[in-house]
């Protein structure tokens, strides 16, 4: 763990009238970890967007991804505010936090960062039993995934993002952590970039035993006559890093697993 980490968890321990109250989130994961964590109460505003399950009509809608209504933002007074990486221009970030709002910045690119991000932000919401209790809840069902699939074989795979033009996920991205839970690896994890861009011929080049799409239509991408089998990723909250993005890996690892098999 970090010394920010520790520093949070420290403070929000010994002086619990630190805890936020007033709490915007500005991505559907962060908001879908403030239910996780039973703290939608706390929720004052939050981004535009998100899967249909979380409905939260009460609180305000802020904006769009990249486009935050800082005024609004301002008037509503937040004590703190959940930042994803990209969810806003860096120049609104930086004008939240010299306007002394804490931010609160949700940068995990591995699940065991995911897992101990549940316990930090429980602690700075007062909710430190909470927050602990789903990191360790994470941290068991990773290592049962680990378990499961130690012993098979290593499965090379791509992921499609997009078709025109074709993107997929670099060895930052969370997803490719998460891969290797079900015996999988990204064959572009060497990549430092989010989302790089790459081409057919590429792909083929590193010898994908899998490809991934994001939706059934990307699969059009791939002349028949060479592609290696292609799968829809099952549920697409795999991107969305929260408590879900579990239930959504382990449909993931036994679609791979019945290629793995065949």
């Amino acid at each position: 763990m970090s010394v920010r980490c520790w520093l949070v968890l420290w403070l929000a321990w010994s002086l619990p009238g630190l805890a936020a109250e007033r709490v915007i989130s500005l991505a559907p994961s962060l908001t879908e970890m403030m239910l996780d964590l039973d703290a939608a109460h706390l929720l004052v505003g939050r981004l535009q967007g998100g899967p249909e399950h979380v409905q939260l009509p009460e609180v305000p809608e802020l904006g769009t991804a990249g486009q935050l209504d800082l005024e609004q933002v301002l008037l509503l007074q937040p004590d703190l505010v959940l930042y994803w990486p990209g969810s806003i221009g860096p120049r609104t970030l930086r004008q939240l936090e010299q306007s002394g709002i804490e931010v609160f910045h949700a940068s995990a690119q591995t699940m065991q960062a995911l897992a101990q991000q549940y316990a930090v932000l429980g602690a700075q919401l007062g909710l430190e039993q909470s927050g602990a209790r789903i990191a360790d809840a994470m941290r068991q069902r990773l290592v049962q995934l680990e378990q499961q699939y130690a012993d098979q074989p290593l499965v090379p795979l791509f992921y499609q993002l997009w078709d025109k033009p074709m993107y997929t996920l670099g060895g930052q991205q969370i997803v490719s952590d998460a891969l290797r839970y079900c015996g999988a690896r990204n064959i572009f994890a060497d990549l430092p970039l989010p989302a790089p861009q790459v081409d057919i011929e590429k792909v083929m080049a590193r010898q994908p035993q899998l490809l991934l799409v994001g939706r059934a239509e990307l699969a059009d991408s791939w002349p028949a006559a060479i592609r290696p089998p292609v799968r829809v990723v099952p549920d697409e909250g795999l991107v969305r890093p929260s408590l879900q993005m579990l239930d959504a890996l382990e449909q993931l690892c036994a679609v791979i697993d019945e290629v793995r098999s065949n």
